[in-house]
């Protein structure tokens, strides 16, 4: 069985308390998560010249972050693969806006992926764990159905004795 993730307050979710769709108010917060962490890297990679000794510990400490930060409608989510994809798409699509405002500043942004292609990365990996979610979910429900189905003809074999 799925383990589901108690409920709890994320860092600012307080701010979006008035929005009731909770798929919607994980999504933007997740998105404004991996903003932060995409401007900080951003500004650090560009701006922080000793940063560059240190170039590929300072990378893979940034995407690893990003990549915690997105399991957070992943987790959330993980028994409603639909609210899965949709508040990791929203999520998403604020980190896409993000990149489009940083690529305005950091002109050679868009040189190695574009807005579009950084958005469509994004809803890959979120549909990519929805369809798993899914899957998962189905093979349980066949399980126990199967158990299921195995203990009731246990039981009718024994009472026909």
């Amino acid at each position: 069985m799925i383990a589901r993730l108690p409920q709890s307050q994320l860092p600012g979710s307080r701010w979006l308390a008035w929005l009731r769709n909770a798929t919607l108010r994980v999504g933007l917060l997740t998105g404004i998560y991996l903003s932060i962490v995409l401007a900080a890297w951003m500004l650090i990679a560009n701006r922080v010249p000793w940063s560059a000794k240190f170039a590929h510990a300072r990378n893979l400490g940034a995407a690893a972050v990003m990549a915690v930060l997105m399991l957070i409608p992943v987790l959330r989510f993980l028994r409603s693969p639909a609210r899965l994809f949709a508040s990791g798409v929203v999520g998403w699509a604020v980190l896409s806006w993000t990149y489009v405002m940083l690529g305005l500043y950091f002109e050679r942004l868009y040189s190695r992926k574009g807005p579009l292609h950084v958005f469509m990365l994004g809803a890959v990996v979120y549909g990519s764990a929805a369809v798993v979610a899914w899957v998962a979910s189905m093979v349980l429900a066949a399980r126990r159905h199967h158990h299921h189905h195995h203990q009731s003809v246990a039981v009718s074999r024994r009472r026909m004795y």
